[in-house]
Parts: structure tokens; sequence; C-alpha cells
């Protein structure tokens, strides 16, 4: 891509806030974002090649609120990226990731969050700090079971479609906020679906088609009426 096309982008970004070069090539992040640290919004680098983000700049963006890089190369995610106060969405689906940065935790204002496609082994434990997460998608990694931690975060969606997850605490049920778990497509056996999340839990969709039951299983155990209650009083309201 030449200069000039960039330069032009970076123009149009300094007057609507919004900076998009998708499908571009792209092997590293602009530079040249350097300049409109203090009045980007929102920037979308999706379906290029970019292998790192640049510990310099990425911390930078004072008032970024949504910040996209799906199917990139993206190995790990510098700590500086939580300096980023102000922002509430990331999805950086499909890429190469195995963890996230220790300070994670310090991105106070995040609400959607998307982590598809990467290469997690473990549910990240920081996300337990995010008081405002709403919607978090961790679906297609490589996450095993689900720890006792779980029980401390505030999300109200959490998928996690098409892991390998064999184990999940009893402490699921005791989330807050959680209304829509998905499990589509995982290792789980029955026994090893906690009875809580149907009978004491605020979950209202529970999805877990493709795992090692039979759906109509499901409905035969204890607490299922009361999972079926708050389940059919969402779907009126939504109705």
């Amino acid at each position: 891509m030449g200069n000039s096309a960039l330069r032009a982008h970076v123009e149009t970004a300094q007057k609507t806030g919004v900076f998009q070069l998708k499908d571009r090539g792209l092997t590293e992040f602009p530079s040249e974002l350097q300049k409109l640290t203090s009045n980007l919004r929102t920037i979308d680098l999706s379906n290029n090649k970019i292998e790192s983000l640049p510990p310099m700049i990425i911390g930078k963006f004072t008032v970024l609120k949504s910040l996209s890089l799906n199917n990139n190369k993206l190995t790990v995610l510098p700590e500086e990226l939580c300096n980023l106060k102000k922002l509430e969405m990331l999805s950086l689906n499909n890429n190469h990731l195995r963890e996230l940065p220790s300070t994670f935790g310090q991105l106070a204002a995040l609400k959607t969050l998307s982590l598809s496609g990467n290469e997690l082994r473990a549910l990240p434990p920081q996300l337990c700090s995010l008081r405002h997460l709403d919607v978090v998608d961790l679906s297609k990694n490589q996450i095993r079971s689900i720890p006792d931690i779980v029980g401390e975060l505030q999300v109200i969606e959490l998928n996690l479609n098409q892991n390998q997850i064999s184990q999940i605490s009893v402490k699921i049920s005791c989330c807050p906020r959680l209304k829509v778990l998905r499990l589509e497509e995982n290792c789980l056996e029955l026994s090893m679906l906690p009875q809580s999340i149907l009978s004491d839990s605020q979950i209202c969709l529970l999805a877990v088609e493709g795992n090692l039951f039979e759906i109509k299983k499901l409905r035969e155990l204890e607490g299922y009426d009361k999972y079926m209650e708050r389940f059919t009083a969402t779907k009126k309201k939504f109705a």
C-alpha cells in the first residue's frame, strides 16, 4: 500500500476519529497513527498480517473505545495495551494468542471481548477483575476445564463453544449476571455438567449441543424445570 493512500486514511481519521484499514496485507501497526493518539475512538485493522503491537504507541490512545485486529498474526499482547482506560470493545478473533497480559484487568471500561479462534488453554483469570464486562467470546480455543475462579466473572454472556472442555466448576452457578452460557461442541459428559446450572443459577439460555450426551438426557435432570421457567420467562420478555 502506497504512502499517499495511507496518508489519506490518516487525514480522514483525524477528522472522523475512526481509522479503518482492512484487507491491505499490512505486516505492522501503522506508526503514522501515533499522531492521532488523542483523537482516535475506533481502530480497525482486521484481515491483515500484523504480528505484534508497538508497546511505545498502543497504550497512548487515550480516548480509544473500540479496537479490532481480527484475522491477524498476533502471538502476544503488550502490557501497554492495558493502559487504554476508555476501551469498551476489543476484538482479536483468529490470531495466535496463548495468554493475556497480567495487567489485562486494568481495562476497566471493557464491555465486549472477542478472542475466538486463538490458542488459549485456560480461562484467563484476569477477566474476573473486569466489572463492566458483558460479553466474552472464547470459542474455538483449546480450553479444557473451567476453574472455581469462574464464579467471580461479571459477564452476561459467555461463549465457550468448540473448545475441549470436559470439566466445569460448580462455581459457574454463582456468576451474578450470567444469563447466556454457550458450551456447544465440547467434551462434556452429562455427569460433569453441574446440576446447579439448572436449579440454582441466573442462566436462562444454556447451549450444550454436540457434547458426549443426548440432549433428551439433560431434560431428565433434577432442576431442568426451574431452568425452563427462566428460559420461558426470558423468551416472553423478548417476544
